[in-house]
């Protein structure tokens, strides 16, 4: 009997011992989670496209092809940036909760069929996500110093703004930083505070540091093509399903609910700002308004997407309308700063509201945590901090980095490049051959 009863308790301790090994069975590779994230990175990438038509048509005939070539060049530049060292600083092995090192320097340790943490697709397909992401980003503050930057020098910035601002802030969010799991535990579905925040704010910075285009705003620079504007704004609209519900990284149930909410938001904040003109000054609905309030509820939807239900994305995008519309119609005209293509009143007040709201309407049954209005005001708190820190980090930065880049090539073209036109006189080119 005693033999037998140590034979059973030598047994049951084995039993103990072996339980989490064949509880932890490795990760393996879903097929469709991988295929549903190539798509959105191929769809988040196509909005660098909209967002090149989007601005191109927004500004002046002479300088359309300068913006193409701007958002064009950023998806090779940082493409190979992101590569080389981008993805590493935002992704490995986090040091002090403010950067990641450089265990991962040119893609190093990273094998084709490693799988990303907490997730069932390969590590490079998580990498070529973040890559879109990557490279979107400055490219949005580029609707700031429209018309009237050097191109060397908005090569040396976008670079260094990514390397130092762009980096650090996905690290804080995304990558193990001091801001998210773990940490502040601050909510950021798919960029609001990483993308629009940051660059919405360094935009601003940007056009206050390059002065007003010549002319404005006592003459008059309407958009010399709002239906390229529009074809960018349906690019946008159907690349950012992938933007957002991509960032699920499965095509899961949250994914679902994330491209109902991107979707709805952008319907509400569509109507809204449109029904603002017609019931305020303006006196008329106009597409360039619609257009406008379809971005602007795309962004403050971004940070809250997967965390809210569709009556609350409502809510979220017609809020962003009226946030953007005062910045744009009122406080830039009150302040007189120009930002050309209204990147700080519709990126990043339009991303503030989203990352607040997200600590409004956030429900723990769509994605594991309540916000305010359910019981959990410590979320919005730390959703304006985490805003806070962004918004001064950015600031601080990106002033610090435009002054570099002046000191080393200059920022502004000359005044008779800059009344000719960036096309002819930077890229030897025109977008048009007849003009009308």
């Amino acid at each position: 009997m005693k033999l037998r009863a140590a034979i059973t308790a030598v047994f049951a301790l084995l039993v103990l011992w072996a339980a989490p090994a064949l509880a932890a069975e490795p990760a393996t590779i879903d097929t469709g989670d991988t295929a549903f994230i190539l798509v959105s990175s191929a769809l988040v990438l196509f909005m660098s496209v909209g967002l090149a038509f989007f601005y191109g048509g927004l500004v002046r005939r002479k300088n359309i092809l300068s913006i193409l070539m701007q958002c064009v060049f950023l998806m090779g530049v940082i493409s190979i940036w992101w590569v080389v060292i981008g993805y590493t600083l935002c992704f490995g092995t986090d040091i002090g909760g403010f950067i990641g090192g450089l265990d991962h320097l040119g893609m190093r340790g990273v094998g084709i069929n490693d799988i990303h943490s907490g997730t069932h697709i390969p590590t490079l397909v998580f990498m070529i996500f973040q890559c879109m992401f990557a490279v979107i980003t400055p490219g949005l503050i580029v609707g700031a110093f429209a018309e009237r930057m050097k191109f060397i020098a908005f090569i040396v910035f976008s670079l260094l703004w990514a390397t130092l601002v762009y980096a650090p802030v996905c690290h804080w969010v995304w990558g193990g930083g001091f801001m998210g799991p773990g940490g502040m535990e601050a909510l950021d579905f798919a960029g609001g505070t990483v993308i629009h925040i940051n660059a919405g704010i360094a935009a601003l910075v940007c056009c206050v540091v390059l002065g007003k285009r010549l002319g404005y705003p006592d003459r008059s620079i309407p958009p010399h093509n709002l239906p390229f504007t529009m074809l960018g704004v349906g690019i946008l609209w159907f690349g950012w399903f992938g933007f957002n519900a991509g960032s699920a990284l499965a095509a899961s149930g949250q994914a679902a609910s994330a491209f109902v909410a991107t979707n709805t938001a952008a319907a509400a904040a569509t109507v809204t700002w449109p029904m603002i003109e017609w019931f305020t000054g303006e006196k008329r609905p106009t597409m360039l308004g619609a257009g406008t309030g379809a971005v602007a509820g795309l962004v403050a939807i971004t940070p809250a997407a997967g965390f809210v239900g569709p009556m609350s994305a409502i809510i979220i995008g017609a809020g962003a309308s009226v946030v953007g519309y005062l910045f744009v119609a009122m406080v830039k005209p009150r302040f007189g700063y120009d930002d050309s293509l209204d990147v700080f009143g519709v990126h990043g007040m339009c991303g503030l509201w989203g990352a607040l709201a997200t600590g409004l309407f956030a429900h723990e049954a769509i994605g594991g945590t309540n916000g305010l209005f359910f019981g959990n005001a410590a979320q919005f708190v730390t959703q304006a901090v985490s805003a806070g820190i962004t918004i001064v980090y950015s600031v601080v930065v990106s002033f610090i980095i435009l002054k570099i880049t002046d000191a080393l090539v200059g920022l502004r073209v000359t005044q008779q490049q800059e009344l000719i036109g960036l096309d002819l006189t930077l890229h030897h080119e025109s977008g048009y051959t007849v003009l009308d």
